[in-house]
């Protein structure tokens, strides 16, 4: 596995929102549905995008140009930054005005598609990712707030497909729509990660040593690895193996996989019926309790609260 397969590994839509946005100046959205990871692709007309990020400067989206906003923090799409938000999407994609008035049905146009004109000047799609599996926090960490590709910079005849795509209402279209995006987020990171844009630990794995305790890691977690052993199965020193490990991957080699263990763990919580105690063993826990140790210290939310969708935000209510 590659250092980008490893990275994008993660993010696989399941049941992602997909929607064309049709609009006539001035419009300006408020986006503050707290998804981990948002496609922004501008099809006709222009746009501004304005992040809440101290410094930030407004960016300018031309047609067939791409944005990849992480989340979970708001951000806000429009005609012109002087154009004040209008419209405001919140988690579930519900949308709202400025007084609350709930507009879904409103600015219906089709399916798929909502905005103000069927013939809007302004064309875009946007994708979303409502819920991120764990083991793309990696990723997510790798990202900046916003990133920005121009036409040019990426393959865009995926995201052709795509806009295609996201008007059909045929059997099976939402597994068709959640595989295109995946599709066009992994084409557009490619082409930003090829830009030396990637962190320092990303290079990390074309280095001979680490990038072989790297793929050891990350192929068999469940084996009983220490930093002595680790060392030994790529052919240096335990302390050579550890000084180079933490400079190119940022982190320890026992913390990278406790990190890489806790999201596996995260993962199949999620994506399987196993047993906490099966799935412990699985990712290198000798047992249930050991787990939800070291999972409810990492995540805040015991195994058991995870699997059921629980937020350590609301178990704070909840009390």
């Amino acid at each position: 596995m590659d250092a980008l397969a490893s990275l994008l590994e993660g993010p696989r839509a399941r049941g992602a929102f997909v929607m064309c946005s049709l609009l006539d100046p001035p419009w300006s959205l408020r986006i503050q549905d707290r998804a981990p990871l948002t496609v922004v692709s501008m099809i006709r007309g222009t746009a501004w995008i304005m992040t809440d990020a101290a410094g930030s400067k407004p960016r300018q989206l031309n047609a067939g140009d791409i944005a990849i906003f992480r989340g979970p923090d708001p951000y806000t799409v429009a005609d012109d930054p002087a154009t004040e938000p209008q419209i405001f999407i919140d988690p579930g994609n519900v949308t709202k005005t400025v007084d609350g008035e709930i507009l879904c049905e409103t600015l219906s146009l089709g399916v798929r598609q909502w905005g103000t004109d069927a013939n809007g000047a302004t064309l875009m799609v946007t994708g979303t990712y409502e819920s991120a599996g764990a083991a793309s926090q990696r990723l997510l960490r790798a990202l900046p707030p916003v990133i920005v590709l121009q036409r040019g910079d990426f393959d865009t005849r995926l995201l052709d497909i795509l806009v295609d795509e996201a008007t059909k209402d045929e059997p099976a279209q939402g597994v068709v729509l959640d595989r295109l995006l995946d599709m066009v987020l992994i084409a557009a990171l490619r082409a930003w990660f090829a830009r030396n844009d990637a962190p320092a630990w990303y290079h990390a794995y074309s280095d001979p040593l680490v990038g072989k305790a790297l793929r050891l890691l990350q192929h068999n977690p469940a084996h009983g690895w220490t930093v002595a052993s680790l060392a030994d199965a790529v052919g240096v020193s335990r302390a050579a193996l550890a000084r180079r490990f933490t400079d190119l991957v940022g982190e320890p080699p026992m913390s990278f996989l406790t990190e890489w263990r806790l999201a596996l763990a995260a993962d199949l919580l999620q994506e399987s019926d196993a047993t906490i105690e099966s799935i412990a063993r699985q990712v290198g826990y000798g047992s249930a309790f050991a787990l939800s140790t070291a999972f409810k210290r990492h995540f805040g939310v015991s195994p058991r609260d995870h699997r059921q969708g629980t937020t350590p935000a609301e178990l704070s209510s909840a009390g």
